[in-house]
């Protein structure tokens, strides 16, 4: 690459913020012979025009050697934020491919048809006559041969191998700080009636450690073959063939990947097995570390990489966990240029969230909320961690009298009801992870709850596995970055504010443990933490038609007042 670029390929007419010195330094990071740079830039810097101009800096063709590779590539995790870059015109020659499933065959019939479910795919030696009009295709030939390519993570690790979308000089991974949390999950195998076409043959027998899962996935893999070579045998498949087949031929993999690494000594992946129901239940494998799996579906894939994320917290921890050495990895802080006193962070802790505490908890954070809408009438959005928790607070909201100024999704309706909420007045949603990748910007909401500190599950075998191993410090970081990422929704620009309230007694215990590992730019707001002033407790204050008819009271009125602002006991 040519860290001397980057300048030049910013795609910005102007800088914002702390960009034009994060350049200087992510340039000086690459000169000075790292090939991996960490940026850790926190919500709001512009880490996706970063992005564009370090990719702007790889190898061309006509400044390449014979074998080197030339280009960039462009990948994120969150599937909204490729949307995101799809949309902006500063990124408009970053091109996007995504899965077969996202596009629609253009066949005369078939245009309601996912292109991997298209007669191309059911048919055994089928001609498509209007191939170079596939949007499938025109857009990975697209991404091929154009300097820059940009992907999900999990596209871009499924084409590990393949000869269209081989090595090249530079890769971007944008919010990089679950690249091992996003790994374990991709390496993950689930086992069972749903993900298993064959699962009458052959369920899982009682499975008690990694010798009886390598035993197992032995004889699946057998049955799994057998049934996929009968499908192909026949001249045309059902749609539902077609799955049956694509999930045979992916499963063969997975199985055949975890059976090669286990046994592999030089392998650094260490396997776990969850199975709670014995004989006959599902079964999950599930990777620690998946070191070498990163090798092959990432850090095989370019020359040199930049990662960017808010919240990569420890270098050290992060290359230990994903393989790197230390010593070939620089790290670029960009400032964060967001006032303090825009982002406030308040104490109001009602108990501890844990299951023996849950319930005795969750009625005080309900009238909690409750005081908070009466407090707010703007939109505001509660992250409540777990389904679970939602549903109690949804009910207990609405045997208060304030449902109708609540909103709540499921696991199917869940981007409908963020959709739908983004356009309501004066609302609060009651969400479900969604503490990343979620722009709120302005009067898309004003303040948001914590409700929970976010702790790895102990219940999980990988979790519990680390935690045996005395890996404190990797359980309370992982806590942590959840808990930034999640303040970073509702403050989105320097002009930009909202507040956020702390609501579980664990959080304020987990800035303490994670003190070492906090950002500065956090830690001056958790400095200047404080319990806000609330109104008492009145339903009738905190519905829908009264935070209207506050709003219009406040729109009429020709003498702005500060007691009037949402955020006004940050000024008190």
């Amino acid at each position: 690459m040519n860290p001397t670029r980057i300048e030049s390929e910013f795609p910005a007419d102007a800088y914002r913020g702390a960009q034009r010195q994060a350049l200087t330094d992510i340039r000086t990071a690459f000169a000075a012979g790292n090939d991996i740079v960490l940026v850790r830039a926190p919500t709001g810097s512009g880490k996706s025009l970063l992005a564009r101009a370090i990719a702007g800096c790889a190898r061309r063709a006509g400044e390449a050697d014979a074998g080197q590779p030339i280009g960039a590539y462009y990948t994120t995790p969150q599937v909204s934020q490729l949307d995101d870059v799809a949309a902006d015109p500063l990124l408009d020659d970053l091109n996007v491919i995504q899965g077969k499933g996202n596009y629609s065959c253009v066949l005369p019939g078939e245009t309601t048809t996912p292109v991997d479910r298209a007669p191309c795919a059911r048919e055994t030696g089928f001609d498509c006559p209007v191939k170079h009009r596939c949007p499938y295709f025109s857009d990975r030939d697209l991404a091929a041969n154009r300097p820059i390519a940009a992907m999900t993570l999990a596209y871009f690790m499924q084409t590990a191998g393949s000869t269209v979308f081989d090595q090249r000089d530079v890769l971007v991974i944008d919010e990089a700080h679950g690249l091992v949390d996003w790994a374990e999950m991709y390496a993950t195998i689930e086992l069972g009636p749903e993900t298993v076409p064959v699962w009458d043959r052959t369920p899982a027998p009682e499975v008690t450690g990694v010798d009886g899962a390598i035993e197992y996935a032995e004889t699946l893999v057998s049955v799994c073959d057998r049934k996929r070579q009968e499908l192909q045998r026949e001249p045309e498949l059902s749609a539902a063939d077609v799955a049956t087949r694509d999930r045979l031929a992916e499963l063969i993999r997975e199985l055949q990947w975890f059976v090669t690494d286990v046994r592999d000594p030089e392998s650094a992946t260490t396997w776990v097995t969850d199975q709670h129901g014995g004989e006959g239940t599902p079964l999950t494998i599930k990777p620690m570390n998946p070191e070498r799996y990163l090798v092959h579906t990432v850090w095989d894939r370019a020359t040199s990489f930049a990662l960017l994320s808010a919240t990569i917290l420890n270098k050290t921890a992060f290359c230990r966990q994903t393989g790197l050495d230390p010593s070939r990895v620089a790290l670029v802080d960009v400032e964060h240029t967001f006032p303090v006193e825009n982002r406030p962070l308040f104490d109001v802790t009602q108990g501890k969230m844990t299951h023996e505490h849950r319930d005795e908890t969750l009625p005080k954070l309900a009238r909690l909320l409750v005081r908070l809408m009466q407090h707010h009438e703007q939109k505001g959005i509660v992250h409540c961690h777990s389904y679970a928790i939602a549903e109690r607070l949804a009910t207990l909201l609405s045997d208060f009298g304030v449902g109708e100024r609540v909103r709540s999704h499921d696991r199917e309706n869940r981007n409908a009801v963020l959709s739908s909420w983004k356009r309501d007045d004066s609302t609060v949603l009651l969400s479900v992870k969604m503490e990343e990748a979620l722009d709120l910007e302005g009067d898309l909401a004003r303040w948001q709850v914590l409700c929970k500190a976010p702790f790895p599950n102990t219940r999980d075998s990988r979790v519990a596995r680390r935690l045996e191993d005395g890996q404190w410090g990797w359980y309370y970081r992982s806590a942590l970055r959840t808990v930034i990422q999640a303040c970073g929704r509702v403050v989105r620009s320097p002009t930009d504010e909202g507040a956020t309230y702390l609501a579980d007694e664990s959080l304020l215990d987990l800035f303490d443990r994670a003190r070492s590992d906090v950002p500065p730019w956090f830690q001056a707001q958790i400095d200047r933490m404080r319990a806000p002033s609330l109104p008492a407790f009145d339903p009738s204050e905190a519905c829908l038609e009264t935070a209207t008819d506050r709003r219009r009271s406040t729109a009429a009125s020709t003498t702005p007042s500060i007691e009037n602002h949402p955020l006004d006991d940050v000024w008190q």
